[in-house]
């Protein structure tokens, strides 16, 4: 019996902000091919049915604000079943260049000699559109402005108050703990009264969703019980007549 050669590959795949039908064609025929998959809290697991009988499917996700696979650990992982398996797919919701830690995985895969692919996913501020809200609009908002609620050392970032100063569409990621300071900085600002929105589970038949201004946005999420996952969406292409 002629032995196997293993080569080595990491696919970093997109899921998708969570309807598994908006994962890319290549995306799906990828899973097709994967002899591990690695994948996240926020990939939907209906996407794991594609990959053959012989692959191993293995949990790496964190949840957010509690228990969590360590990124050195996910790196080893990465290294180990890459020259054991061959293919490994990275697959992590939304896209994962978009506050997703993939093109760390990446450049680790790289040094350790891993061949690499990326495969884009869409990010969930695109699944605004599942509740009418455009990101752009000719009339009220010329850029969108992305901004993470959750920096490393766990501070708002120092982008959101440029963002505030311009007339963009701002959307934040990881930001529902971070909510009274997004609040508070758009009030100091004296922009309170902007309209704004939160979208929680994105694309998904449990998607939730209210609206209101700026400056209420710690109370509409509570007595909404909106939670994370979510995005936070500030402009006024969030108030638009239907």
């Amino acid at each position: 019996m002629k032995n196997i050669t293993v080569i080595p590959e990491l696919f970093v795949l997109g899921a998708g902000p969570g309807d598994p039908e908006l994962i890319t064609v290549k995306g799906y025929k990828i899973l097709q091919q994967a002899d591990v998959i690695l994948y996240d809290n926020l990939a939907n697991k209906d996407l794991l049915s594609l990959a053959p009988e012989h692959c191993d499917k293995i949990y790496v996700g964190k949840q957010p604000y509690g228990e969590y696979t360590p990124q050195e650990q996910i790196h080893e992982m990465i290294k180990h079943f890459a020259f054991t398996k061959g293919k490994v797919v990275r697959l992590k919701g939304g896209d994962p260049f978009i506050f997703g830690r993939g093109f760390e995985e990446i450049i680790y895969a790289r040094e350790h000699g891993i061949k690499t692919h990326f495969i884009p996913g869409i990010t969930s501020m695109q699944a605004s559109g599942f509740e009418d809200i455009p990101l752009t609009h000719r009339s009220l908002s010329e850029s969108v402005w992305m901004v993470t609620g959750t920096k490393k050392d766990g501070r708002l970032s120092a982008d959101l108050k440029l963002a505030i100063q311009s007339k963009a569409t701002v959307v934040v990621y990881m930001g529902m703990k971070k909510l009274h300071e997004i609040a508070e900085a758009y009030i100091e600002s004296g922009n309170g009264d902007i309209p704004a929105a939160i979208i929680q589970h994105a694309s998904l038949p449990n998607q939730k969703s209210a609206r209101g201004l700026v400056k209420n946005l710690p109370e509409i999420a509570e007595s909404m019980q909106l939670t994370y996952p979510a995005i936070i969406i500030i402009g006024e292409v969030t108030n638009i007549p239907q």
